[in-house]
């Protein structure tokens, strides 16, 4: 025996053959000796499970075990700790003590395989009353699911990327709108725009040739573009839903594809070219639809599964609880569907992931207007002002082009809040009537001088009107409203559908920074050296984040921004407007040195 073996045995108060003995208890006995106090204090789930328990997920009762692993899973886990590698093969026998079920009472006779099968389709049926969501249930009714997969996109998946790369490359090379959206005599503007059309195509085509050489002389060994019509309107359509879910990314390329789109929807484009480009989005309802799968949405669990789980003023352990009751659901919802439909479960998980995907951009863009709305109403009487608090304005004082009371500009502002929520909870569904109005083939644009360059000025019906719901629906919510209720769209404000979808989903540019810099505030106030400075400089903490919100609130609503004195006021895309023009001078502000405190870079950049 070493050196260090000794004093292990000594510090443990074993022998070396009791240590090697193949009795589980000692081991036990070892491992809750030698742990450190801390870990099992602070973790106590990770010491084991508890007898009659699956040794995964520590929560279920064992109903399976494991010959090869010698040990006992619950009947989910057990599923998916074996589904592949030599795991696969591994052998079960149902345990003891496992609860029987009355519809099982022959299957004791049963091969092991199937017996597993049988199990499996209990615990996929049985309920699932055990899976708790986190703090509290959700509201949302399992129709609005329905209602919302309709206009969720499917997320990419790893071969999907590929594409998207290839297609990102070509349109990041070519010149399409500075040689389609010009104003040229010389040369048929159908000429220019299939032969632009066709060398995307081509740039496409090389690329795909450049990574993959054997698809890509399979693909293209007949030089024919419209013999490849589905393969191109595929990659197409994978930039269109990478945009919509990820409104951040192709930032300088999407305007290229959507309008290299609009301009092949023309029927002399189609016929020059021999094939449409244009493919609908794949949604996770178009998805189930085809699969027969529907009914997955309106299950009792689809709220764990496609929740989002959030880290803030949570603890590790009730992270990783939700974390495990989220895996759980999507495995349970994914094998039970599976088995009724012709639908693999990796596709089914995609399905979960993609609204679970659409979650994640709610809270990142839309719940900080709400919590805006909160500080709003927190802070600020809606009637009758503290000393310091008014966030009354004057035309012409501060840059501001409107003359609101307390009350009224409490009021409007609380409005455009609540708009902006409402149009990004929204957005997936507007950004879907977006490119039905910008690829229609009924409805022409035409190039016109705005005052910002030429712009592709085109009606949006669907998108008008969609807004005009919104719209209503925000001022029923408050009861009256303030200020102009105008929507400005296929004018030279707002152009075309694209200009509203690219305002909009910059908004969580603007409130995100704001938010986070308030919530850094208390954290500040911890450190002695930073909390004499905000003391000295702004009274108290409070005092702070009122002085940041009332400037804000009074300025970034003021109806200033707009490049004439008649544009931008108090419609409904001027609020806007005033918005980014309070950012703009947000470095001339007193109290700018506390966003950088916070770790504040730009409105357009990591916050």
């Amino acid at each position: 025996m070493s050196v260090s073996d000794e004093k292990a045995s000594k510090t443990s108060g074993l022998t070396l053959s009791q240590i090697l003995d193949k009795d589980a208890s000692l081991r036990e006995n070892l491992v809750a000796k030698t742990a450190p106090e801390d870990e099992v204090s602070d973790e106590e789930h990770e010491a084991g499970a508890k007898e009659g328990y699956c040794i995964e997920c520590e929560d279920q009762p064992a109903e399976l075990h494991c010959k090869e692993c010698q040990d006992n899973f619950c009947a989910v886990c057990f599923a998916a700790q074996h589904r592949k590698g030599t795991r696969k093969g591994h052998f079960t026998s149902p345990l003891a003590s496992a609860v029987p079920k009355a519809s099982k009472s022959t299957a004791a006779t049963a091969p092991v395989e199937s017996q597993k099968d049988e199990d499996m389709d209990d615990a996929a049926m049985e309920d699932t009353e055990d899976v708790v969501p986190e703090a509290s249930t959700s509201t949302i009714s399992r129709e609005e699911y329905v209602r919302r997969a309709k206009f969720i996109p499917l997320r990419l998946t790893y071969g999907e990327r590929k594409y998207l790369r290839l297609l990102e490359a070509a349109l990041t090379v070519s010149e399409y709108t500075d040689r389609i959206d010009v104003y040229v005599f010389n040369k048929s503007k159908a000429k220019r725009i299939v032969q632009q059309i066709r060398e995307i195509c081509s740039i496409i085509s090389g690329l795909l040739v450049a990574a993959d050489y054997k698809e890509g002389q399979e693909l293209f060994e007949s030089r024919d573009f419209s013999a490849n019509a589905d393969f191109y309107q595929r990659v197409f359509e994978l930039g269109r839903r990478h945009k919509i879910m990820n409104p951040d990314k192709m930032r300088n390329t999407y305007g290229k594809l959507i309008y290299m789109l609009q301009d092949s929807q023309m029927p002399e484009i189609q016929d020059m070219l021999g094939f449409t480009a244009v493919s609908p989005i794949k949604t996770v309802y178009s998805v189930l639809e085809a699969g027969g799968a529907l009914d997955m949405l309106r299950e009792d669990i689809i709220d764990i599964a496609t929740q989002e789980i959030s880290a803030e003023n949570r603890s590790r352990r009730e992270i990783q609880s939700a974390i495990k009751a989220k895996e759980r659901a999507i495995e349970k919802l994914a094998y039970k569907y599976s088995r009724q439909t012709e639908m693999q479960e990796e596709e089914l998980k995609q399905c979960l992931y993609s609204i679970g995907d659409n979650s994640a951009f709610l809270r990142v863009n839309r719940d900080p207007c709400q919590r805006l709305i909160q500080y709003l109403k927190q802070y600020f009487h809606p009637t009758t002002p503290q000393q310091g608090r008014s966030l009354a304005i004057r035309i012409g004082k501060g840059g501001a082009r409107l003359t609101h009371g307390h009350e009224k500009q409490f009021s409007y502002v609380l409005q455009s809040l609540t708009l902006w929520r409402e149009i990004l909870g929204d957005m997936f569904e507007l950004w879907s009537l977006a490119e039905d109005d910008l690829l229609s083939d009924t409805i022409s644009y035409r190039l016109r001088d705005t005052g910002q360059g030429l712009n592709r000025v085109q009606a949006a019906p669907k998108t008008a009107r969609k807004m005009h719901g919104i719209l209503n629906r925000a001022q029923s919510s408050i009861g009256y409203w303030v200020g102009s209720s105008v929507i400005h769209m296929g004018d030279h404000n707002v152009p075309n559908a694209h200009f509203f979808l690219d305002k909009y989903t910059q908004v969580y540019r603007i409130t995100n920074p704001i938010c986070n810099t308030l919530g850094k505030i208390p954290e500040l106030m911890k450190k002695p050296s930073l909390k004499k400075f905000v003391e000295a400089e702004f009274g108290s903490e409070e005092e702070l984040m009122v002085e940041i919100l009332g400037d804000f609130f009074r300025h970034g609503f003021d109806g200033s921004g707009a490049d004439s004195y008649f544009d931008a006021g108090s419609c409904i895309d001027g609020r806007l407007t005033s918005a980014w023009e309070w950012c703009n001078n947000l470095e001339k502000k007193r109290y700018f040195p506390v966003f950088l405190l916070t770790g504040f870079w730009s409105f357009d950049g990591e916050w």
